[in-house]
């Protein structure tokens, strides 16, 4: 018998809300939900596929573990028997740091990937921690924790309501938006154009968002900082600086103004090929919108001046008077945010608490960079034992990480290492154990991490629309069961993981001042919480303690777990809002311009003003269809031609004798791969650009369908060295490579 059930999709960062038709346990087809709060019907490729990605055969359905060197199946209590017998012995002897633990992107698209981890890393109590922010977005939390004090302090642009957007390095017509979740961007973006309102694009690639724009500015790769340091330079210069009601929360205005004294548009002209004329236009029509908002992405973060990019981008917002104000760049309000403090000085944000062993990279936000996995593991120092044993939940970092062929053999030398995974990949085929969580029907869902940047306030739930499978395990009690195996607790009920972040949570929360709980027994609170299970608990705390909970009954009205059930489709909580002063947690207690780790770096950006690339350039694109390496194992997520092509300008193409659709090779400083040549004039001359998540060729993975058409791992042609200092995010655009046909290549061996 048919049914239907209500899923968030958790396939990329604009959560649309779905409605799947199931006949009896599978999931038959995937509509967009038009009663969603949110995303009101729109749906994409990646969500119409969804019971396809759902029932993938290629799926692990219980655990491995490796046995006389091969993985076999096994039982789950074999699995976390396995687990505690590699880990404990590796903490007791070589002490926490030995122990690595590498995060994923998918982990912010499930319930346990938000709730779990952070009681993983306190249970190991390990400094070697790398995610998949290094090679993303960590420059945005950085600048984001230098100006406003919080890392997770991340303005958005208020799509909906502004006049005047000027996106950089950002295609959210493919992407769906990032750090900005937004249902229907594409959708958002004609809305804009259509009330009168004007887009820009800056991009080396005319993208389909860049198609869309009224003007598209084909900036040099790698150049951004400087772009917009002239802008900032331009508002001063021209007396077009107005802070408005920013005023009494912004400090260093005319240190700031001296920092950007050297960026003049003529200065950087050379570096970025964008005319100086234009750049004074940019500023212009900035200053001169009725409200605007700059919002740039993925291609200005994951260059050399990553950090200094990410914190120009508020600047200018702060500078025109656009930040925290309807139409500018808000900060989001999640429903499952902490009680809001009261506004005052905080405590500030530090980088650099601690290092890497090898090469010495500052920690930020508590994580080093994922470019450095390979050779914390494979490398002895005087300072301390390499990581001897690895957890990795929901990544793959051979494909994802510089250098994936160092990175591929230092896995393989591990004491121990275990992978939580639906997959047997390129990384966790080096597992002693793999713990696979169930398909996402068979998942609650609830979007922690992307409602605190979504573009309007909302909070929706949607519990699995599928029973558990016999003989497999929910994702949330793989994690808690591996919290237990590697903190001496082994054996230990799962719900002792909830029950003890439960307690520890209400027993802080009681203490506060400012807490809704302030002064009650915890004991009393926690007899409260509804929910099923320990996680949905763990919700319900949250809920009830957030900025609109009922505060366990402080608030009449409130949200809590119950109430949020008895709308499937989610609440609406209101429009963005200005927050400032209470948001910032700076150690003045006000918005911090020229912060000392950025001044200390803006020497290095000069040093640009009088470089120039005569040769190619690397620049990543991102497809509709795909969301990193998670994807290509779905037949309905592959179709086209050329998806993993390197595309090259025809004036390039001509001069170095290739040819379209013929194979070419392309060198950089950590390898070489090859490609099918696509000449097109949407990248501009000295790009070739190429796309990420590519590299299903290597032996021993259970990918039958990615195995059938590889591609190319781009990531090859790094060595992981280049690096933005302040972030330690690894620098995957603006690259120099060399490209040339594989005939001439062939032709000069023999």
């Amino acid at each position: 018998m048919s049914r239907t059930a209500l899923r968030i999709c958790p396939l990329c960062e604009a959560t649309c809300g779905l409605t799947l038709t199931i006949e009896g346990t599978r999931v038959t087809g995937a509509r967009g939900d038009r009663e969603d709060v949110f995303s009101k019907g729109f749906i994409c490729p990646k969500g119409a596929s969804f019971g396809a990605v759902d029932a993938d055969p290629d799926r692990l359905r219980g655990p491995l573990v490796r046995k006389d060197g091969e993985l076999r199946e096994a039982t789950w209590e074999e699995a976390f028997d396995a687990v505690a017998a590699g880990i404990r012995p590796v903490l007791e002897r070589y002490g926490p740091h030995a122990v690595g633990l590498v995060l994923g992107n998918p982990n912010v698209h499930t319930v346990a990937g938000a709730l779990y981890p952070p009681v993983l890393i306190a249970g190991l109590g390990t400094r070697s921690l790398f995610t998949a922010s290094t090679v993303d977005q960590m420059p945005k939390h950085v600048s984001s924790g230098l100006l406003f004090g919080d890392a997770f302090a991340i303005p958005v642009p208020d799509l909906d309501r502004t006049d005047h957007l000027l996106l950089i390095g950002a295609n959210p017509l493919e992407s769906n938006g990032s750090l900005c979740t937004a249902p229907d961007f594409p959708g958002r973006l004609k809305a804009l154009k259509a009330r009168g309102g004007t887009l820009t694009v800056v991009d080396p690639r005319r993208t389909r968002t860049a198609k869309l724009a009224d003007r598209h500015i084909a900036v040099r790769p790698g150049t951004d900082a400087l772009l917009l340091a002239a802008m900032a330079h331009v508002l001063f210069d021209e007396d077009l600086v107005d802070l408005a009601h920013l005023a009494p929360h912004v400090q260093d205005l005319a240190e700031l103004q001296d920092a950007v004294r050297d960026f003049t548009p003529e200065a950087v002209t050379g570096a970025c090929d964008v005319d100086a004329g234009t750049i004074r236009v940019l500023a212009r029509e900035l200053a001169a919108a009725p409200t605007a908002a700059v919002y740039a992405r993925i291609g200005s973060c994951t260059v050399p001046h990553g950090t200094l990019a990410s914190w120009l981008v508020d600047v200018l917002n702060i500078l025109t008077g656009n930040l925290d104000r309807p139409g500018g760049a808000l900060f989001p309000q999640a429903a499952t945010d902490k009680t809001p403090r009261p506004a005052g000085p905080g405590h500030g944000f530090r980088l650099g608490r601690w290092h890497s062993r090898v090469s010495h990279h500052p920690e930020a936000k508590g994580e080093l960079p994922l470019a450095a996995l390979a050779e914390e593991i494979d490398t002895a120092t005087a300072e301390g034992e390499p990581i001897k044993a690895l957890i990795a939940v929901a990544t793959n970092p051979v494909l994802s990480a510089p250098d994936g062929d160092r990175l591929d053999k230092a896995l393989d030398s591990l004491d121990f290492m275990v992978s939580v995974d639906p997959y047997l990949n390129e990384s966790s085929r080096h597992a002693d154990v793999v713990l696979p969580p169930p398909p996402p029907s068979q998942s609650p869902h609830h979007d922690f991490a992307f409602n605190a940047l979504a573009i309007h306030n909302q909070v929706r739930y949607t519990r699995a629309a599928v029973p558990l499978e016999p003989g497999r395990m929910a994702e949330t009690e793989i994690l808690a069961r591996l919290v237990l195996a590697v903190s001496g607790m082994h054996g230990a009920d799962p719900d002792t993981v909830d029950t003890m972040v439960i307690d520890q949570t209400l027993t802080k929360a009681v203490r506060q001042s400012h807490s809704p709980v302030h002064g009650r027994d915890p004991r009393e609170l926690a007899a409260r919480l509804t929910g099923e299970t320990g996680p949905e608990r763990r919700l319900d705390l949250m809920l009830r303690l957030g900025p609109y909970g009922d505060g366990f009954g402080a608030e009449p009205g409130g949200l809590t777990l119950d109430r949020l059930l008895a709308h499937p489709h989610g609440i609406d909580l209101g429009p963005l809002a200005p927050r400032l002063p209470q948001s910032l947690k700076t150690v003045s207690g006000r918005v911090e311009l020229l912060p000392a780790p950025i001044a200390g770096d803006l020497p290095r950006l000069r040093e640009t003003l009088a470089q120039r690339t005569d040769g190619l350039l690397l620049v990543g694109r991102r497809h509709l269809r795909s969301n990193n390496s998670w994807m290509h194992n779905v037949p309905a997520l592959t179709g086209g031609t050329n998806r993993w092509a390197a595309h090259i300008h025809p004036d390039d193409a001509a001069r170095l004798g290739v040819r379209d659709g013929e194979p070419v090779r392309i060198k950089g400083a950590g390898g070489e791969v090859t490609a099918p040549a696509e000449v097109t004039d949407t990248v501009r001359p000295g790009v070739v650009s190429l796309p990420h998540g590519w590299g299903h060729d290597r032996p021993g993975t259970r990918l039958s369908h990615a195995a059938k058409d590889p591609g190319a791992n781009v990531n090859q042609l790094l060595d992981g060295s280049l690096l933005d200092p302040l972030s330690g995010n690894a620098v995957l655009n603006g690259v120099p490579v060399e490209v040339a046909p594989v005939a001439e290549k062939l032709a000069a061996l023999t």
